[in-house]
């Protein structure tokens, strides 16, 4: 495993994060649950991603009994908040003082620890003044609930705006967590450039784009049985967007540059957005412990510039750039 800082702080995490939206406590048992996480720890990963509001909950409490007994000051833990939780109750939702406030807590009872490397807004609220969320977020620093501040999918004036806060607030913000992959690059244009002004890392997420970069979806045929394209839960619905025949066919052409590398066609996906400097880690689920083990494979993996000019020939246009696709409600969901 490789290891990398985060943003301008001291911390070091993986370069490969294990996370589990949509896997812990939905779509897979709790055996093969923990199964995923001891394999992610075999393969030397250290930092682990996951938010209260994945299965409502359900999702930090396996982590939390899956890594009980390491070494607390090993790993690092990243969960988030904003989205609905809870009974979803009028105050169970967004970045007000009050739901920050309730929300570490309650994170933290179900990891069984005592603070988070990592407390991450899930998403911008346009309901609450931000200096009340930057303060709440402050607040929760200095209390030790949480060692280090980040959001999630915030476009360049809200990342400016928010950093700026913490600045004067006393407090690091140091990463962004977008979506980011080889068919998905809205954060390319405007909130890579901005962040490396602030010194603010990317945690990426669906960096093989909910599996299709696996190459096991195929132009003109049904999706594998038991995919995350079959999964009602929420899988299906987050992978359409890339299941197209025209995607589908391109990802088939980039089978033969994984295979002169010598490496899978997730693993070249993975190094792929490794092979960004502003990125410091590329979260990986797994529903199996031998999916854990085969994209870790992709830490350390360089890509020369030929590589990446291959990728981008056989992509052509398809990828989306636009960056108007990182947006927040404009309103709390219900």
């Amino acid at each position: 495993m490789e290891f990398r800082y985060l943003g301008r702080s001291g911390l070091k995490i993986s370069e490969i994060i294990y996370g589990n939206w949509l896997t812990h406590g939905s779509q897979v048992e709790n055996d093969a649950a923990f199964a995923c996480v001891r394999a992610a720890l075999d393969a030397g990963i250290t930092s682990f991603d996951t938010a209260d509001v994945y299965a409502n909950g359900a999702a930090e409490t396996v982590l939390g009994e899956a890594l009980k007994g390491e070494r607390r000051e090993s790993l690092e833990i990243f969960t988030k908040v904003y989205w609905p939780v809870g009974p979803k109750g009028k105050n169970d939702v967004g970045l007000s003082r009050k739901h920050i406030h309730e929300g570490i807590d309650a994170s933290l009872r179900r990891l069984g620890t005592d603070y988070v490397d990592l407390y991450q807004a899930h998403r911008y609220d346009h309901e609450t003044p931000l200096e009340e969320t930057m303060q709440a977020f402050a607040d929760v620093v200095r209390a030790g609930k949480a060692l280090y501040i980040g959001v999630s999918e915030w476009d360049a004036e809200q990342l400016r705006a928010g950093h700026a806060l913490a600045q004067d607030l006393g407090f690091q913000l140091i990463s962004n967590q977008p979506q980011y992959s080889i068919l998905w690059r809205v954060v390319e244009g405007e909130v890579v450039p901005a962040s490396r002004e602030l010194g603010v890392s990317q945690i990426v997420w669906s960096p093989i784009a909910q599996g299709v970069l696996t190459g096991k979806y195929q132009p003109g045929q049904a999706p594998p049985e038991g995919s995350r394209a079959t999964d009602e839960k929420g899988g299906a619905q987050m992978i359409s967007r890339f299941m197209r025949d025209e995607v589908l066919e391109a990802v088939q052409r980039l089978k033969p540059i994984a295979d002169d590398l010598g490496v899978e066609l997730a693993q070249l996906a993975v190094a792929w957005v490794l092979a960004n400097d502003n990125v410091a880690g590329a979260i990986v689920g797994a529903s199996r412990p031998e999916q854990v083990t085969a994209n870790a494979a992709a830490a350390g993996l360089r890509l020369d510039a030929g590589v990446l000019e291959a990728v981008d020939e056989v992509l052509g246009d398809l990828p989306e750039t636009d960056p108007a696709k990182t947006v927040s409600p404009e309103t709390r969901p219900a």
